[in-house]
């Protein structure tokens, strides 16, 4: 018997996953295991970005070796369709001050949009009850951005 693939997507189907979700994750190379953890992120049609706390062990991972594994997907609750996209790179620290805060407001603009819960917001390095401007206005977190992408796997079973 034949084993059955699971079709590739065509980068408009891959781009068209990224752009409707906002969580993704990162599998950075741990110290004896892979250490996976989930992520916020925007998307601006060309770069995905993240928002990092400044602790956990993440951060000593990515100090340590910036390459990971990056995965996003959608998946329906009876698995009758699924599908996925894993993207091979480089996280690098955006330093430029500009950028970062331009960054910083498409997840503002994110979390109004898409109606999230205040409580994301200590997974940017916040309290739930600040105002949603301090995640702009305050550098309590690191902005990545997913660079040097190597190889991307893109699969669906619609």
């Amino acid at each position: 018997m034949d084993i059955l693939k699971i079709p590739r997507m065509e980068k408009q189907e891959y781009d068209r996953l990224i752009k409707e979700n906002y969580v993704g994750r990162i599998a950075f190379k741990g110290d004896s295991h892979p250490y996976v953890a989930p992520f916020l992120y925007v998307f601006d049609g060309h770069n995905l970005f993240f928002l990092s706390t400044k602790y956990g062990k993440k951060i000593q991972y990515f100090n340590e070796n910036p390459n990971v594994a990056v995965e996003i997907e959608r998946i329906s609750p009876d698995l009758s369709s699924y599908t996925f996209v894993t993207l091979l790179g480089r996280i690098d620290e955006v330093t430029d001050i500009a950028e970062g805060r331009r960054v910083r407001q498409q997840f503002v603009t994110l979390i109004k949009t898409r109606g999230l819960s205040s409580n994301v917001f200590a997974a940017l390095g916040h309290s739930p009850t600040e105002p949603l401007e301090s995640i702009v206005n305050e550098n309590r977190s690191l902005v990545w951005k997913l660079d040097r992408v190597e190889e991307i796997v893109a699969l669906k079973n619609e």
